[in-house]
């Protein structure tokens, strides 16, 4: 038999999960173990659950009393720096399942009781903003144990990134964060990425086409949630491929009430039948943002770029053409004056390639400020694949930085330049009535004397 069909031994096997149980139990272990065993990876993952730095060690499935009850967590964290140690439980959930509250409320105790700092969730499920939490659990538990959630695609984000843009200094190590990332990018792994809009999709969806939607309909909450989800996971998707952490591009005041920036979303979908949300990658032009308009069943992604602050508006126009000499003919660029109100001047790429005084409606205005636009056909279906309203923003995203944002730069004005000695005119002589023979304080100490 040939070589080439002989499977490679793996740290990390895939084969041999029977259930849902074993899933959980071997990716709880194979983390937990890559966690302890690989230094830079443990400590980014630990750090972003606010632990210090220090010697991580982990263990699972360790046993608590509860009352009258024994529980099982399925792992705990210790990280020690000298006298200090910070210590946090870990609740695992693999595949389709999800977090129960009154699980997590019992872990919560426990660790109350025992001092412990945190208590960290994994599964699939995404939070549709970073730090919150996607289950609800009684507030007054969270009073000394902080409560903390990973999805499974974060973790694995983290993992490729220091694996192969940041770097692990142990030749071992490194192979060692190999296997976990082969392991967790395996469909039998139970890690798996975003693929469900929601049980409400469907129902919210033709409700949008038909114009019948209202903003008190019950799933209109649950599909907003699900796309700033969908948006979060797009972040960590791309961060995993561009080396770098990508993050929803959302206000302060989002941040700190989220409650509120889904009820906003859903007045935007019942009003209008668009869901928006932005993208912030570090060192691009501008906010990638991404708008899923469900009524024309279009992805458009757009970026606003400043024009340049000197030169002719047809210069300025063809500053931004240059930079997009590989962008798709179909790509819309808009250009808006100073001082202007609405909209400004728009036109295909393919147009003002030929023509850019067709982005110029005023020569006398000056340009402020281009947005440069792609539209796509999106998706319907709820789940992901073909024709999947998901793939349909993620292909969109990937699509519109690969061929428009990665290639646009900021304007940066000219400095200014020496002038050479050739090019300074020699100074007309002064006629001797305008010189001055007052003395100065250049003139030398020795007043009424001049230096030799």
């Amino acid at each position: 038999m040939s070589e080439e069909t002989w499977l490679a031994a793996r740290l990390i096997p895939t084969s041999g999960i029977n259930g849902a149980e074993e899933q959980e139990r071997r990716a709880t272990s194979a983390l937990l173990a890559v966690l302890s065993a690989v230094r830079e990876f443990g400590r980014v993952v630990t750090q972003s659950v606010g632990a210090p730095a220090g010697t991580v060690q982990t263990y699972i499935e360790v046993p608590f009393k509860l009352g009258d009850r024994q529980v099982f967590p399925d792992g705990l964290i210790r990280v020690s720096r000298g006298q200090r140690q910070w210590t946090a439980l870990v609740e695992v959930k693999t595949g389709n399942n999800t977090l129960k509250t009154e699980q997590l409320e019992a872990y919560l105790d426990v660790a109350r009781d025992q001092g412990f700092d945190a208590l960290i969730t994994i599964s699939n499920e995404i939070a549709p903003v970073a730090g919150q939490h996607p289950t609800q659990v009684d507030k007054r538990k969270l009073k000394r144990v902080a409560l903390h959630h990973l999805p499974w695609t974060e973790i694995l984000t983290h993992a490729v990134v220091q694996m192969e843009y940041r770097g692990v200094a142990d030749p071992d190590q490194a192979w060692i964060l190999g296997e976990l990332i082969r392991y967790l990018e395996h469909p039998r792994s139970g890690a798996l990425e975003f693929s469900d809009m929601g049980a409400a999709w469907v129902q919210v969806r033709d409700a949008v086409s038909a114009g019948t939607l209202r903003a008190s309909d019950s799933g209109a909450a649950e599909v907003a949630g699900r796309f700033d989800a969908l948006i979060r996971y797009t972040c960590l998707r791309l961060g995993r491929h561009l080396g770098t952490e990508v993050t929803p591009a959302l206000s302060r005041r989002d941040l700190a009430d989220p409650g509120a920036r889904t009820q906003s979303l859903v007045s935007q979908l019942a009003s209008a039948g668009t869901l928006a949300g932005g993208i912030k990658i570090p060192g691009s032009v501008g906010t990638l943002h991404v708008t899923a308009d469900l009524r024309a069943g279009q992805i458009i992604c757009h970026v606003d770029v400043d024009a340049p602050r000197s030169g002719k508006p047809t210069t300025r126009v063809n500053w931004l053409v240059r930079q997009l000499k590989d962008a798709p003919e179909a790509t819309r660029v808009e250009a808006f004056a100073m001082h202007a109100r609405g909209g400004g001047a728009a036109e295909l790429l393919r147009k003002v390639r030929e023509d850019s005084s067709v982005l110029v409606t005023d020569p006398t205005r000056e340009l402020r400020a281009f947005r440069v636009a792609r539209s796509t056909t999106a998706g319907s279906k709820r789940g992901s694949g073909r024709g999947a309203f998901i793939d349909s923003v993620l292909d969109a995203v990937d699509d519109f930085y690969e061929q428009i944002i990665q290639h646009l730069k900021p304007w940066m004005p000219t400095p200014p330049r020496l002038r050479s000695p050739e090019e300074v005119q020699p100074a007309e002589p002064v006629p001797a009535s305008l010189i001055s023979t007052a003395i100065s304080s250049q003139d030398s100490p020795d007043l009424g004397t001049h230096p030799e």
